[in-house]
């Protein structure tokens, strides 16, 4: 068959420049990669342009480990490894764990460059005394619920994942297919926010891009509204094809409007791959899990289980920002920094040789924050461009960020200094993290921002922020320099964890309060809001973007009285007296000019544009704009629209 010999061919050329002192070599596909199992690993690593040889000629990315026969004792290897590893590079007892299926030794360290040694030495070493691959991890520095269970999670299944990447490695590498034509499909999250979903097609491949539900209440169950539709989930069933179709699904990044619908794709019988970045395989499970509990406590049906997100777990392929994989045998992907949440890719898709080139944003920041680099203007090609919308409109310019953070201390300042307390209900991944780096700055460096009140943390932010240590690599240099010096702002002493009962918090007298649940639809965020709306001494200050059927966007408009169920479940109704602001300037999404700014920088310039993640008027205009800008087609497409590139 011809499959059988597209396989053999990369195979045995990968064997045929394998060194002949490397011993006995079984060649195999891993997912998108190729590995090698061998008994003189050595023989490998004694010039590192094999490896780099090797990768070239195949155009994959190449992983080379040892024969299980040639294994040292996991025990024995543990004691020597221990002893090559300086004792302040943070390895607990748990920290070293083997996994023999694939031959490595997953060592977590608080400094992992005390275990990686000055070029690699001290790995080196490990391979050369104990002949298994090691792989560094990095523990966070704060305590992660979130981290623990996943790494436990991927370790337990490594002999399914081992079988899974072998089947994926086949499928990828099978045939030499051309295709003669390609199409995307929105299938959710054009004119609109929410329940993102694009489906890119050719008559060989089909790819997802992202998979979410929608941010509005009606989306936490799986009920339809009263026409029969639900605007929760995206028109799946309009794909004309099944699930197993899908080759993979490629996720930009955690949030859920982007992500929340993948689970379900499991739970119906997908058993393909999804792609994402090391960090946002963790922030989903955080997101994920805490979805399923908030809607069982509020007595509604989950859409999915935590077993169907388990699943979706160990089916998840990470890649880091740079890295081309094919995720099928005539699409690469590449991710590039979104600048949005810690992990988020925008996605350029290579497909065919040079046939073709889409680049989709996500959700992107092309401007300043404090925790992540703006999002990055150069790919390789351009011919379709598919970006975000949030802050599309005409009108939406927000204020100089410095103005924004005076703006905020200035009266978060004015309310405490009034008896008053600060309820700023957050995103717990994002804003959460830029909120707490933009207090802390203020108030170490700036006297007359000191406050003389607690700040607290509650609900998801901790675990969020947790997960951010454990990556810095993904975040600014000056907070990434501050995590490895163990001084996380995170964790920096003008803050403190909310615990016991909330009521006791609100008794204590003036104080912020950092709460996860940005739009006000649920969460820890809700619980405050309760409490403190009918006092006027009292304020809720808004950051970041709250969608048209939020209570969050009632309240910014003023809402006077609003219905909320009390602790026995009915009904109550709250006036809201409380001081309502909303400081611009701190969200993870572009606003219109640097919108318009990253469009005028990406080298190369796109050949077509089309606009998704807003509101219809915004994407019509940013639409409507940027195609006179560049002097390219540029349009809006609405849910179910297709768009043939060839």
């Amino acid at each position: 068959m011809i499959e059988e010999e597209y396989n053999k061919e990369i195979l045995d050329k990968v064997k045929g420049l394998i060194p002949s002192d490397a011993g006995t070599s079984t060649v195999e596909f891993e997912g998108p990669d190729v590995a090698i199992y061998v008994d003189n690993i050595s023989a490998i690593y004694r010039d590192e342009s094999i490896i780099k040889g090797i990768s070239a000629a195949v155009k994959k990315r190449l992983i080379v480990r040892s024969n299980q026969s040639k294994l040292m004792d996991a025990e024995a290897a543990a004691e020597k490894i221990r002893a090559l590893l300086p004792a302040d590079a943070g390895v607990q007892p748990e920290g070293i764990r083997f996994v023999p299926e694939f031959s490595e030794v997953y060592i977590e360290a608080l400094k992992p460059g005390l275990v990686i040694g000055k070029g690699g030495s001290t790995l080196m070493q490990i391979i050369r005394e104990t002949n298994w691959m090691p792989r560094v991890l990095r523990q966070p520095t704060m305590n992660s619920d979130v981290i623990k269970g996943v790494r436990q999670l991927i370790f337990k299944e490594s002999a399914f994942r081992k079988k899974f990447l072998g089947s994926l490695g086949k499928k990828i590498n099978s045939t030499g297919h051309k295709s003669e034509w390609i199409k995307a499909t929105a299938l959710g999250g054009f004119k609109e926010v929410g329940r993102s979903s694009l489906l890119i097609e050719t008559n060989h491949s089909k790819v997802l891009i992202d998979c979410g539900i929608s941010p509005e209440p009606g989306s936490k169950g799986a009920e339809a509204n009263s026409n029969g539709e639900n605007k929760a989930y995206p028109y799946l069933d309009s794909m004309n094809i099944t699930i197993n179709d899908l080759d993979a699904v490629i996720l930009t990044h955690a949030h859920m409007d982007h992500s929340g619908f993948i689970p379900y794709l499991y739970k119906f019988g997908y058993n393909g791959p999804v792609y994402c970045t090391p960090p946002t395989r963790d922030l989903v499970a955080l997101l994920h899990y805490d979805y399923t509990k908030l809607v069982m406590r509020s007595g509604g049906t989950p859409l999915y289980g935590e077993k169907d997100i388990r699943t979706m777990l160990t089916h998840m392929v990470t890649r880091d920002y740079g890295e081309v994989t094919n995720v099928t045998d005539e699409i690469k992907l590449t991710y590039h920094n979104a600048g949005h949440i810690l992990g988020s890719g925008t996605v350029h898709l290579h497909i065919g040789e040079g046939m073709y080139n889409i680049v989709s944003t996500g959700d992107m920041k092309y401007g300043f924050n404090r925790l992540l680099d703006e999002a990055d203007t150069r790919y390789p090609r351009i011919d379709a461009l598919f970006i975000e919308s949030t802050y599309g409109g005409p009108n939406d310019i927000t204020v100089n960020r410095k103005q924004a953070e005076i703006e905020l201390m200035e009266n978060i300042k004015r309310v405490v200094q009034g008896g008053g307390k600060v309820l700023i209900p957050l995103f717990s991944v994002g804003r959460s993290q830029e909120l707490q780096l933009t207090l802390e700055s203020y108030i170490t460096n700036n006297p007359q921002y000191k406050l003389e009140c607690p700040i607290y943390l509650d609900g998801m932010i901790l675990e969020a922020s947790a997960i951010h240590t454990a990556y810095p690599e993904y975040l600014r240099m000056g907070v990434q320099q501050r995590i490895l010096s163990n001084n996380s702002p995170f964790e920096s002493e003008i803050f403190e964890v909310a615990k016991g009962e909330r009521s006791e918090i609100l008794d204590k007298g003036p104080s912020v309060i950092l709460a996860s649940g940005g739009m006000l639809n649920g969460g820890v965020s809700l619980e405050y809001f309760k409490a403190m709306a009918e006092d006027p001494k009292n304020m809720v200050i808004f950051v970041g973007y709250n969608s048209s059927g939020s209570l969050g966007r009632r309240v910014q408009n003023k809402l006077s009285e609003v219905a909320l169920p009390g602790e026995d479940g009915k009904l109550q109704q709250i006036k809201i007296n409380a001081q309502i602001k909303t400081v611009e300037g701190f969200s993870g999404h572009s606003d219109r000019r640097q919108i318009v700014d990253f469009v005028r920088n990406l080298r190369p310039s796109p050949r077509k544009i089309f606009t998704m993640h807003g509101e219809e008027s915004k994407c019509e205009d940013l639409a409507r704009a940027l195609g006179n800008m560049m002097h390219v087609e540029s349009r809006s497409p609405m849910d179910l629209d297709t768009m043939r590139f060839k």
